[in-house]
């Protein structure tokens, strides 16, 4: 009698256990059924601090009407962001242009896609310590960003201005190694783009990306020279919304892209940056 009053004290045990099992199973289920269903109306997106991050401030009501909250995760370089996309840690980011997303996919063998062009940010060069190009004198030091795409756009610049001559057939992949005339024996330096404002102090001159002269107190009317927005480079240096290719065509990114070409935005930027950043179409 002992034995089968303790069979079923077993079997009771064994029901209760199983019982407290499938609801902490289906509770656990309809929280994450909810976490999901929030994840869906939250883009995150990731951008430099300047203009990116500010620009993207402009459109939180904008997504709030249309259903989406937007969180900004700010990144000081150029790697981590893309790094981050790849990973899933963020939906979009908004801090390069086409060549160097294309350069970047190329070196991680990552598939990263441009999902919209946004605004484009002449490149230029800045000095405290000349104010015209032609004081530039035999051996002066010139600093250049130091990853492949903006480096070749600010040695083509540099080309433009008859300070050096590139090789012509490497177009936008001229590095440092492609110059064929330095009749100033000007040395070109290479570093990191969010080291190069800080970097003016030591150096003749410095051709500084448009986001990185605006964080360093610098100003486009400053400027000794400045990228022209002509159509090729527009087309090949406009900062772009990045996604993985999966999500090029997803409701987040359309409504992402849709607030960023609004007429809000490039009045914004016009009044902002005065010609640091220049909208596209």
């Amino acid at each position: 009698m002992k034995k089968n009053i303790k069979l079923q004290q077993v079997k009771n045990i064994t029901k209760k256990a199983f019982t407290v099992g499938l609801v902490l199973t289906m509770t656990a289920g309809i929280f994450s059924g909810c976490g999901s269903k929030a994840d869906d109306k939250t883009i995150k997106v990731g951008a430099s601090p300047s203009p990116h991050a500010e620009i993207l401030e402009q459109i939180k009501d904008d997504l709030k009407k249309d259903g989406y909250n937007l969180n900004i995760v700010e990144y000081n370089d150029y790697v981590i962001p893309n790094k981050a996309l790849n990973d899933g840690e963020i939906d979009a980011n908004y801090f390069q242009h086409t060549a160097y997303l294309e350069n970047y996919n190329k070196e991680n063998k990552t598939d990263l896609v441009e999902a919209g062009k946004i605004h484009f940010e002449p490149l230029g060069i800045y000095s405290k310590k000349i104010k015209s190009l032609s004081e530039i004198k035999d051996g002066d030091v010139v600093i250049v960003p130091n990853d492949a795409t903006n480096e070749a756009r600010a040695l083509l610049l540099l080309q433009e201005e008859g300070i050096i001559k590139v090789d012509k057939k490497k177009g936008f992949k001229v590095t440092k190694l492609d110059v064929t005339e330095n009749p100033k024996h000007i040395e070109i330096k290479e570093l990191a783009a969010e080291q190069l404002p800080r970097a003016l102090d030591d150096a003749k001159i410095g051709v500084i990306n448009g986001n990185y002269a605006i964080d360093g107190g610098l100003k486009i009317k400053d400027a000794l020279s400045l990228e022209k927005g002509s159509s090729d480079a527009t087309k090949v240096y406009s900062n772009i919304i990045a996604v993985r290719k999966n999500d090029k065509n997803n409701e987040k990114t359309k409504a992402l892209v849709k607030a960023l070409k609004s007429e809000k935005v490039k009045k914004f930027i016009e009044k902002k940056y005065k010609g640091s950043v220049i909208t596209v179409k």
